[in-house]
């Protein structure tokens, strides 16, 4: 989906150096025209955690039959977006030809690189009747190396995704590696990414195995060592610590990180560069319309005002 045009400042909440927890990030509320969605990064002085320098948190939010999203073609560079979803199911097409639906479990990948255009909808079955959107959809940087590749897309059905399974939980390795399985989705550098279902009571532990590392509630809410981290908050954990993630009530989690990005990044709207005249000349070639199209889709959405 679309961004704002700029990064948003936002207050975080540092803890103290016994707590497991190195900082907070709230999120805060963005309406994207058709849904509002919590905005977890940026924010403000913490750009990234790991890889990951975009983050919303999508509903849950329930559409009537005939309602549903309609995120008309928009470009993006440098960077990689992650969806996956709750509930609900949302159709992805793309500059390169791609029509591809995702549902929960599943994992869209897409790589913009130097440059692609995608659409997000809501497909018809489920516009046809009553229906519940939940989900997370996650910008990754490009490592420098990699920002101008060529765009890829690659889906990934939940079948094909690393499950662990424990006393009262589900771990699913959605990108990277993790509780020693590793996903089949090609990341560009040391990703953490995990979607963690908890029943009441159940427990786990997270090794510290990437530099930085973060638990995010997107249902229920959890304690990491004992302190209380409560839906819509991601939790910044202090290096090098082992934590147990225990569930107060069922919970949906998500765990994030991975090597920092190598060098800070320019976002404006849809677009992550590492120099800022990339975005310029992106600006300038969506403005003359010099970006593929999406085949069959005539709609875009027009470059923001400055």
């Amino acid at each position: 989906m679309t961004s704002s045009t700029t990064s948003s400042t936002t207050s975080s909440t540092t803890s103290s150096t016994t707590s497991s927890i190195a900082y907070r990030i709230p999120g805060r509320a963005r309406d994207l025209g058709e849904l509002v969605v919590r905005r977890v990064l940026p924010a403000g002085r913490h750009q990234s955690v790991g890889p990951f320098l975009f983050f919303d948190h999508m509903g849950p939010v329930d559409f009537a039959s005939g309602q549903g999203i309609d995120v008309r073609p928009h470009p993006h560079i440098g960077l990689a977006t992650v969806t996956y979803l709750f509930e609900g199911a949302i159709r992805h097409h793309d500059s390169l030809g791609n029509d591809q639906e995702i549902i929960p479990g599943d994992v869209n990948w897409m790589t913009a690189g130097r440059g692609i255009v995608h659409a997000e909808r809501t497909p018809a079955a489920q516009r046809a009747s009553g229906w519940r959107l939940h989900g997370i959809q996650t910008w990754v940087a490009l490592p420098l190396a990699d920002e101008l590749c060529a765009p890829a897309f690659a889906h990934h059905p939940a079948a094909s995704l690393p499950l662990i399974e424990g006393d009262g939980y589900r771990l699913r390795v959605v990108a990277g590696r993790a509780f020693g399985r590793e996903a089949p989705v090609k990341v560009h550098a040391p990703t953490l990414y995990v979607a963690a279902e908890m029943k009441a009571g159940a427990q786990f532990t997270l090794e510290p195995e990437y530099p930085q590392q973060a638990v995010y509630v997107a249902s229920g809410s959890v304690t990491i060592d004992g302190e209380a981290l409560e839906m819509g908050v991601l939790a910044v954990l202090q290096a090098d610590r082992a934590v147990k993630i225990a569930a107060s009530e069922a919970a949906q989690v998500m765990l994030l990180g991975g090597a920092p990005i190598d060098g800070p990044r320019t976002i404006w709207w849809n677009f992550v560069a590492s120099n800022p005249e990339l975005i310029e000349t992106a600006k300038r070639n969506w403005r003359e319309q010099r970006f593929d199209p999406v085949p069959g889709d005539d709609e875009r959405i027009p470059l923001p005002e400055e």
